[in-house]
């Protein structure tokens, strides 16, 4: 019988590297290293590469759902609260920056063989948001592409963040680029909902 702290510990392990180098990037054997397993052991807790990518991605998927799914459920039906669900994803998204790398590695063709996973995952959450914000936005606005323009943004962000004057990158764990970011992200929105600036900050 798998322990479930093993199984966890492969897949952290595993998760970190599928963040950092991508599902095809990345081999058993560099996961059993870095758990500090065999691949005979990774195997018993987890199962080939593609069990454990399938699993990494749906444990992924579980936290993310759970956090939108409350801060939908938290969301007032005003501008506010469109604000605060924005705030709320910007949150998650930099105290897990390692979910935003899985799927960018996604966007650029990794693992291009488990191609059920956006239909599984991402549907579902795009669908819940913009439910949730579509009849707050200004007439014309497409909340399908203002949603998608979040995530891009801040998966971009989190992954990368921004070069400054001398070439060196600052992204979710600098706190100076982490609210220059939202406050540009709050902008974006509050232009989908026409507010003024003063209700923005």
């Amino acid at each position: 019988m798998t322990s479930e702290p093993g199984r966890e510990r492969v897949l952290d392990a595993a998760t970190r590297l599928f963040a950092a180098l991508g599902y095809d990037g990345t081999s058993t054997k560099m996961i059993a290293e870095a758990a500090g397993l065999n691949t005979a052991a990774i195997a018993h807790h987890a199962g080939g590469k593609r069990d454990l990518y399938l699993a990494v991605m749906e444990r992924a998927h579980r936290m993310e759902r759970s956090a939108l799914e409350a801060a939908v459920a938290d969301m007032t039906p005003d501008a506010a609260g469109v604000l605060n669900l924005l705030d709320r994803y910007i949150d998650f998204c930099a105290a897990h920056p390692e979910i935003p790398a899985l799927w960018m590695h996604r966007w650029l063709s990794d693992a291009a063989d488990v191609a059920h996973l956006e239909s599984l995952y991402v549907k579902p959450l795009m669908r819940m948001v913009t439910g949730a914000v579509g009849g707050l936005l200004s007439d014309g606005a497409d909340v399908e592409y203002l949603a998608w323009t979040i995530v891009w943004c801040t998966h971009g962000f989190a992954r990368g963040g921004v070069l400054d004057g001398d070439g060196r990158r600052h992204g979710v764990d600098d706190p100076r680029e982490l609210a220059r970011f939202r406050a540009h992200l709050r902008g974006l929105v509050a232009t989908a909902l026409r507010l003024p600036g003063d209700e923005v900050r």
